[in-house]
């Protein structure tokens, strides 16, 4: 007995002494990856005290759960708080995606897509909201469906407020065959406004490998453009971003105002084990200064099965840096925590 407890002092203080020294191996502004395993379609806001909430997909797909934290890197140890769970028929039972999290005069919304038990791909964009302080705490009264004209396969919500209009960015079926991103102005938090504008959608082989896919948008607002990023291609190893912008002056509902890169910014990159980054959304550094980037990835290539069906997406984070000409640098060949390290273009 005295053995055993000795070895269980030892390892504990091995797993101590390990841990200490991957903190003080960390710079500013890198990040212990990844911060959370098997969570998809990663989301983080930080709110106006500081406090960094994570929201993503859970891999049973049935539920959505918020993780709090004072620092990024401390996600990775927070616990989950469940604050919704699917039905057990009918609207809202089936494939719960991409969940985000927004904080709009005075309240927390929810955004995310959910689809019917009776028919799984009958995915629709629907909202929670909760007046709490906390997010983690309250109550969530479910806001219902956020109807769009086209309708139908609706997912991926995400929300933003430009000079003084709130609007929002959704995916849905641009053609037949195809997945593209909307955009509206929003009257309320859970209403669209008549025009709904296609804004992308695949043009280019990079965003066609097995399906012909626009989706997961997450915008940023800086040196005078609304940038987008986007996710396109498959879930497997052919998932990448691509990227949107358009002047911060122009009328975002043109469809004429918006330039897409022909190719990835960010995308596979087997020497560091990252496979099919994407589904990004970003945050900001603790002291406000340094733009984050949070995203998911795999970090195997080959996928038994259905890629939906493959829980393995991590969530990781790293920082964005920007080029001389003010246009966001994804570091495709640096490693996550190089990033931090990474000069200016």
């Amino acid at each position: 007995m005295k053995i055993n407890l000795l070895v269980c002092k030892s390892i504990v203080l091995l797993l101590l002494i390990n841990f200490n020294l991957q903190a003080q191996e960390l710079k500013k502004n890198q990040f212990n990856n990844p911060l959370a395993l098997q969570r998809a379609d990663p989301f983080v806001t930080k709110a106006a005290n500081g406090t960094y909430y994570f929201i993503a997909t859970a891999p049973e797909y049935d539920r959505i759960e918020i993780y709090s934290s004072k620092t990024i890197n401390g996600i990775k140890n927070s616990e989950p708080v469940v604050i919704w769970h699917k039905h057990d028929n009918g609207i809202m039972g089936n494939h719960i995606w991409a969940p985000e999290l927004h904080r709009i005069d005075g309240k927390w919304y929810v955004y995310f897509a959910a689809a019917s038990t009776q028919n799984k791909w009958d995915i629709h964009k629907y909202a929670l909201s909760n007046p709490s302080e906390d997010p983690t705490r309250g109550t969530w009264t479910e806001e219902g469906q956020i109807k769009s004209k086209v309708d139908i396969f609706s997912l991926d919500a995400t929300t933003f407020e430009h000079k003084g209009q709130r609007y929002m960015i959704w995916v849905d079926r641009a053609k037949k065959d195809n997945t593209g991103l909307f955009i509206a102005k929003m009257s309320s938090p859970t209403t669209l406004e008549d025009i709904q504008t296609v804004i992308t959608q695949p043009d280019y082989p990079w965003e066609m490998h097995k399906y012909k896919v626009n989706e997961g948008p997450a915008v940023l607002i800086r040196n005078g453009k609304v940038f987008v990023t986007f996710s396109a291609s498959a879930t497997d190893a052919t998932y990448c971003l691509g990227l949107l912008w358009a002047d911060i002056d122009a009328n975002l509902l043109d469809a004429a105002s918006w330039h897409k890169l022909p190719e990835p910014v960010f995308y596979t990159n087997e020497k560091f084990k990252r496979y099919g980054p994407g589904h990004n959304s970003f945050t900001t550094s603790e002291d406000g200064k340094t733009d984050i980037m949070i995203y998911h990835a795999r970090d195997y290539k080959d996928i038994i099965g259905d890629a939906l069906s493959d829980p393995n997406r991590n969530t990781r984070a790293r920082v964005l840096k920007w080029t001389k000409d003010g246009m966001p640098d994804f570091g495709q060949e640096f490693d996550d925590n190089e990033m931090a390290l990474k000069g200016t273009k």
